[in-house]
């Protein structure tokens, strides 16, 4: 069975406060962008039962095997039931400490996958609530669609956003940003927005200042090159453009194909039609 995890972008993200759990109470509005990963996981009965063999393609995934959300994912399943030996497999193509949420994706996706493949018949909510073990961003995967999100990133609300046709330019610099250490240099505003309120507002071009990333300041002083894409973007005719999450990818929302040439070696670009 075959699954490609999507990326995701933030329109805003507003650090609020540290949490007395030690996380961080987000305000953002995520958004699956059709950027990929490949996920397979075929049923193996060879490898016994709980037995797993994972292979990894693509964009090298940094740290060893028992810290990677897919590992994770098959290993918190077995945690309360045994699973058929299991083949997995996944082609990597989302730069990982870009702010895409990739990892988090092919977690979650993991979770969806083998409940599907070996019939588990978990509930959507069950899921979810798996996902958060694995990370914070992780249960958005499972609901996959426009979220108002909220919490350390468990509490979803759907909305009524409306994309399609608009196209997205992702650019990743090449640079390896810690969340961690940008939470650390992020002071909290204390402060929620009015999302919804933004939103259903016909003019777009009224995000850039409505729906800023709190965590910007920090990347784009420290790597100007963040600042200096974002700039690129706008100046290129986006309506809306920011860095997604703690970084380092910035991406602009366009009505129409823009056109951007002579960007930088070190980048990497995507450009696609939401």
């Amino acid at each position: 069975m075959l699954a490609f995890p999507r990326a995701k972008i933030n329109l805003g993200l507003n650090i609020l406060a540290l949490r007395p759990d030690g996380y961080h109470a987000i305000e953002s509005v995520f958004v699956p962008v059709p950027l990929n990963d490949a996920l397979e996981v075929i049923i193996a009965p060879e490898l016994g039962t709980n037995g797993l063999e994972y292979t990894r393609t693509g964009l090298h995934v940094p740290g060893s095997v028992d810290t990677d959300l897919c590992y994770k994912a098959v290993r918190l399943l077995q945690r309360s039931q045994d699973l058929p030996g299991l083949r997995m497999h996944l082609h990597k193509v989302i730069p990982m400490g870009a702010g895409l949420g990739g990892g988090s994706s092919d977690g979650a996706h993991t979770l969806k996958l083998i409940n599907n493949l070996c019939q588990l018949g978990m509930l959507h909510q069950e899921l979810a609530g798996l996902a958060l073990e694995l990370g914070s961003d992780c249960p958005f995967f499972i609901e996959e669609r426009p979220c108002i999100v909220r919490g350390r990133g468990e509490v979803l609300s759907p909305v009524d956003l409306d994309l399609g046709g608009t196209w997205i330019v992702l650019v990743n610099p090449g640079i390896h940003v810690s969340t961690a250490d940008v939470f650390r240099h992020t002071t909290p505003t204390g402060a929620a927005w009015d999302v919804e309120g933004t939103l259903r507002q016909a003019d777009r071009s009224t995000w850039q200042k409505a729906l800023p990333n709190t965590m910007g300041s920090y990347v784009e002083a420290t790597h100007p090159v963040v600042r200096d894409m974002k700039e690129r973007l706008l100046a290129a005719g986006a309506y809306y453009a920011a860095m997604s999450g703690s970084g380092s990818t910035v991406f602009g929302l366009f009505d129409e194909e823009p056109m951007l040439s002579g960007l930088p070696a070190q980048v990497t670009s995507w450009k696609l039609r939401i």
